[in-house]
């Protein structure tokens, strides 16, 4: 069975435990600027709301880097960054139209969520459940993927 993230934004509390778990698991250290999900604020309406990488199918980023450094992990579902292969070129940051593949200064290379070998460290860390593991069908992916071909379409 194919497991994703499942984000509930109206669970959200902005705790930012997400982000320090994340960090933690992948760069040894609580820093949210090192964190592979983020936490948007909107400071007008006092909501937050976690963000990462969706995983896409049809993953741009995967498609656009020019060494293969993208891979697709077909087990866990996730599309995962070479880092001996990667070069630092940035191109599948570009292509990326949800912005979710950062650059590492530090490493020279780029980083994006790989759903933790199948174990996300935000999801065990969300105290109310905003972020959960769940079987795939579960998420809405066939609907975030509906959004997303309306916007390549420009709006069709």
């Amino acid at each position: 069975m194919q497991k994703s993230l499942n984000i509930d934004a109206h669970k959200c509390t902005g705790c930012l435990q997400c982000e320090l778990a994340c960090s933690y698991e992948k760069e040894g250290v609580f820093n949210p600027s090192r964190s592979r999900i983020k936490v948007f604020t909107f400071h007008d309406l006092g909501r937050f709301s976690p963000y990462t990488c969706t995983q896409c199918s049809e993953a741009w980023c995967l498609h656009a880097c020019p060494v293969e450094a993208i891979v697709d992990n077909q087990v866990i579902g996730a599309k995962e960054v070479l880092n001996d292969v990667c070069v630092g070129c940035k191109v599948c940051t570009i292509a990326c139209p949800f912005g979710t593949i950062n650059y590492n200064t530090d490493t020279g290379k780029v980083a994006k969520c790989d759903l933790c070998d199948g174990d996300p460290a935000c999801a065990k860390a969300c105290p109310t459940a905003a972020i959960t593991y769940v079987d795939a069908e579960q998420t809405g992916l066939s609907k975030m993927q509906k959004y997303a071909q309306l916007n390549l379409n420009g709006g069709e």
